[in-house]
């Protein structure tokens, strides 16, 4: 039985990424309010993934057309976070600094004969290229935003990249993007789909909406085609066109924000944490304030930011907030502003913890499924990867117990899986086999407790208890 410690320094292999099936679902677990977007461009992951990518191009192109603040940027963030474990591991290229043709000549580098070229960093390089890419999954994700901003130069410049994959350097060095998801954002039409999405007057203001996904399609389409050539078009694999964002969709981004203000809460105040209460009213108050027809979801974070993050640092940097204890968000007395109201924790009777057991071998899982439940445990269990995912994602357990070899996948994936999601919970990797050093490492980083098989079920009940900080009881 080997327990492994928290705090690695060293950067590890991360282990390989879900199957492709398992993709469109935590896709959609990030990306709110756009099932479009998810179902045309995960097909072109699974081909990198199958190996039958087309050869000399890149592995997909999109144009991600809609009003701002619909999430096209955060698609290709979300896809990153799923592919590399990360929203920052891409290859972002803002075209609002490229509007004059000099300055294209930033992204390439300056030919040698001129002054300085030698100073001069290319920012579509092959090193910038392949450092977006993570071992656990070998496809470069690279943004083009707001590709209507750019000089002509820019899109004549991406002729060859999306349709060779190739890109030559002021150096004469060549750029390869075969491996590479390319991704080029537009407001082209956003102002006519608001108008098609809420006529001011006319006919057209009771008629009943029929065909709206193709009518905002055409006049993006429309746009497009107005502002960049045939041939720059005809390269594009996919078209994709963002609807406004409605407001069962909006207050899910809204729950999303606060829960990743509860997991900076867990994760940088440890034994101060606090539980962070919002009440309805209060939601109400953000996506009143922080939503609009125009912007969408664009500055709904900057309200939570201001209207919750800043005062509740305040609160904790002045000692209000008791270790363990709530924090109530309500709407303050003028309906201006919220009010946070801190308490000590309440008493709650104990419940069981609900412990997650994904084991293969259905005879080693019934026994351990019935020493558990002895222990007082609910249990989650499950045969596979794909089971123990459907399982979280309908709750998510206190504790997992899971078998490092599974049919579809391994258990060190689903535990850094489980990890992100929940910082704190006890994870236990079963296995029979020596890990490799790289493994090793993983479990380190992520504090994941190694139990070699065989073992007796006294010792798995025994760890389980202590990283549950439960009383240790005699065994049977």
């Amino acid at each position: 039985m080997v327990l492994k410690s928290a705090g690695s320094a060293t950067r590890s292999r991360k282990p390989a990424v879900e199957p492709a099936t398992e993709l469109a679902a935590q896709l959609g677990r990030r990306l709110v309010g756009q099932p479009d977007a998810i179902r045309q461009i995960i097909p072109y992951v699974q081909m990198f993934q199958a190996g039958l990518a087309p050869e000399g191009r890149p592995a997909g192109v999109f144009l991600l057309l809609g009003p701002t603040g619909t999430g096209k940027t955060r698609t290709v963030e979300a896809l990153a976070e799923v592919l590399h474990g990360s929203e920052k591991c891409l290859l972002k290229i803002d075209c609002g600094e490229y509007q004059m043709d000099h300055e294209v000549a930033k992204l390439i580098g300056a030919p040698p004969g001129y002054l300085g070229h030698r100073e001069t960093v290319p920012m579509l390089t092959q090193q910038k290229l392949n450092a977006v890419t993570s071992e656990r999954c070998a496809l470069s994700l690279v943004l083009f935003d707001e590709i209507e901003k750019a000089a002509p130069s820019l899109t004549r410049l991406l002729l060859g990249v999306l349709d060779r994959a190739t890109l030559r350097l002021g150096d004469n060095t060549t750029v390869n993007f075969e491996n590479s998801l390319i991704f080029l954002t537009s407001n082209l039409g956003a102002r006519e789909m608001m108008k098609e999405l809420r006529p001011d007057f006319g006919f057209r203001a009771d008629a009943p909406r029929t065909d709206l996904a193709g009518k905002l399609e055409a006049i993006g389409l429309h746009a497009v085609r107005r502002r960049f050539s045939p041939e720059f078009v005809n390269r594009i694999d996919a078209v994709i066109t963002y609807r406004p964002l409605d407001a069962a969709s909006l207050a899910a981004i809204l729950d999303q924000q606060i829960a990743d203000l509860q997991r900076l809460v867990d994760t940088r105040l440890g034994e101060n944490r606090f539980r962070i209460q919002v009440s309805e009213q209060a939601r109400e108050f953000l996506l009143r304030v922080g939503t609009s027809a125009e912007y969408g979801a664009r500055e709904l974070r900057r309200t939570v930011h201001r209207y919750l993050t800043q005062p509740l640092a305040a609160l904790v940097a002045e000692g209000g907030v008791p270790r363990g204890g709530q924090v109530h968000v309500l709407v303050g007395d003028d309906g201006q502003g919220l009010a946070l109201r801190a308490s000590a924790a309440e008493e709650t009777p104990a419940q069981a913890p609900v412990v997650l057991l994904v084991e293969d071998n259905r005879e080693l899982l019934r026994y351990l499924e019935t020493c558990m439940g002895q222990a007082g445990w609910q249990l989650l269990a499950a045969e596979s990867a794909r089971q123990a995912y459907k399982e979280i994602g309908e709750r998510m357990p206190d504790a997992a117990l899971l078998d490092y070899r599974l049919p579809d996948g391994n258990g060190l994936e689903l535990a850094v899986e489980l990890r992100r999601r929940d910082a704190h919970a006890p994870i236990i990797i079963m296995t029979g086999m020596e890990l490799a050093p790289e493994e090793e490492a993983v479990c380190e980083e992520y504090d994941f407790a190694v139990l070699r098989k065989p073992f007796r079920a006294a010792d798995m009940v025994s760890l389980l208890r202590a990283r549950l900080n439960q009383p240790c009881e005699a065994c049977a």
